[in-house]
């Protein structure tokens, strides 16, 4: 797959890939991996408060009437 990062808008893609002694390619694998796990550590996070809330609905409704 080919990527095409313009040097428009005062973006200087060859900053960030310089400072990190690293290749655009690279770079840019390295920031879609990085919002993959930040997206797959959301979803974790939803399920478990979804079980928390389905397997102790019963005890927090107690809770709440005392």
């Amino acid at each position: 797959m080919n990527l095409r990062v313009s040097d428009d808008g005062g973006c200087r893609p060859d900053e960030p890939t310089a400072k990190a002694h690293t290749s655009r390619s690279a770079l840019l694998g390295q920031v879609a991996g990085s919002d993959v796990q930040v997206h797959r550590h959301r979803q974790e996070i939803s399920a478990g408060l979804d079980f928390v809330m389905r397997h102790d609905a019963g005890l927090l409704k107690r809770l709440e009437d005392a």
